[in-house]
């Protein structure tokens, strides 16, 4: 199989016809085409994703449809894009050693990918649907951010290495479309692939797209991520792209990288945590979430936490980019002028996320692309409830976003939010 030849999607029934002579898979999994077992278990919006077993090993074989599959082949999307997710997971590989799953393979042409399968990882929002407490992922992905978000910077990079990987991820057209409108525009009017709970939402959606201050700021938020080129951005990072053990966390799925603001991937993540607090409720059949809420705040502190620490290492001991560059603080003694940039950063960074966080909370109940947290919650009376709850938090986190301080004052609000009108 060759990029030269005509596209063409794989099945379960072709693969191992198509793919039996690719060196690569085979060392994985043997030669003999036989005794391969492949599944078909992609259950995202876009792509195809298969398992392939053989008597040697398993891995995971990605493919690109040259369409969104969450709606069909009447949005059309390129086949490029498993282009941006190969070169994004080299990058963040060579970035946060570990974090990934290992390629063996990329064919451009057919737009596929073959990697390491990961066993027996589950996605995180899975495990956080089923009220498992992991111990080790805010750690896990607090380290991911910092090293990816710094390292691709101009904090780190050689100027000229890093305005080539600009150059080469601003092709990535097509699906920053996607976030530009699907994320920041979408949920604020009645777009035609918009969803919500009905009717039980419908007074909040109409007072949230009269909201002018609330709209405002989404299209600020919106201006940022179209503007401010600061890093190479994983551009989807939330908790079904994400998977777990009770010791392991890797980070799958950045098709939708770009160069993007620093506090866009944070925002993205954290929100996927309040969110999943949000949803406990609905998920309390067999006994009390109480236990699981608690964890899931701690979960964002310790992220936030752990993020800023490892960025401040890497600002102190990595900062080789044309950005504040030591010959104006440190090699002149200025230590303290160095630290005083750093803050700044991190206060930037800080007040974005919570602009980011608060636009993807209202995409997620709003627009076209649903978290199975709130999704899975069978009652839509109950569902809508703990929707909106969430949405009242996104809300306020995005408006005053400038007025908020710490990540204990948003869980707070959390908190207290999620005790009005308890069930």
């Amino acid at each position: 199989m060759t990029g030269k030849s005509p596209f063409e999607a794989l099945s379960v029934e072709t693969l191992a016809g198509r793919l039996g002579a690719n060196e690569a898979l085979c060392s994985q999994i043997g030669k003999d085409t036989s005794q391969w077992k492949v599944r078909e278990v992609g259950d995202g919006n876009l792509n195809l994703v298969f398992i392939v077993e053989g008597a040697e090993g398993a891995a995971v074989v990605k493919q690109a449809l040259p369409y969104v599959r969450l709606v069909g082949d009447s949005w059309p999307l390129p086949l490029k894009r498993s282009f941006f997710e190969y070169h994004a997971l080299t990058r963040q590989q060579a970035r946060a050693l570990g974090s990934v799953p290992e390629i063996y393979h990329f064919d451009e042409g057919q737009a596929l990918i073959i990697m390491e399968y990961l066993s027996p990882h589950i996605i995180l929002r899975r495990a956080l649907i089923e009220g498992r407490q992991l111990p080790n992922i805010a750690k896990d992905i607090g380290l991911f951010m910092a090293r990816t978000l710094f390292r691709g910077s101009d904090l780190h990079m050689a100027t000229k290495d890093r305005k080539a990987d600009l150059a080469l991820f601003a092709d990535n057209v097509e699906l920053c479309d996607i976030t530009e409108n699907l994320v920041f525009s979408d949920p604020y009017f009645d777009a035609k692939m918009n969803r919500h709970t009905s009717p039980q939402l419908d007074g909040i959606v109409a007072e949230l797209r009269a909201d002018r201050d609330l709209k405002v700021e989404a299209q600020r938020m919106k201006h940022i991520f179209a503007a401010n080129a600061e890093t190479l951005l994983h551009g989807d990072l939330h908790s079904g792209s994400i998977m777990v053990t009770d010791t392991e966390t890797r980070m799958i799925d950045p098709e939708f990288a770009f160069y993007g603001p620093i506090a866009f991937d944070v925002g993205m993540l954290l929100a996927n945590f309040w969110m999943a607090f949000f949803s406990q409720r609905g998920h309390e059949q067999g006994g009390s979430r109480d236990a699981m809420r608690d964890y899931l705040l701690g979960v964002t502190v310790e992220t936030w936490s752990v993020f800023r620490v490892e960025f401040s290492h890497l600002w102190r001991t990595e900062r080789t980019g044309m950005l504040y560059h030591k010959s104006l603080f440190e090699d002149q003694g200025d230590r303290l002028g160095a630290e005083q940039a750093l803050d700044h950063m991190l206060q930037s960074i800080w007040t974005d996320l919570l602009g980011f966080a608060g636009v993807e909370v209202h995409r997620r109940i709003l627009g076209l692309a649903h978290n199975a947290d709130f999704e899975t919650i069978a009652d839509p009376d109950l569902r809508a409830r703990c929707e909106a709850k969430a949405l009242k938090f996104g809300r306020h986190v995005a408006v005053n976003r400038r007025q908020i301080h710490s990540i204990d004052e948003v869980n707070r609000l959390a908190a207290l939010i999620e005790r009005e009108s308890r069930i």
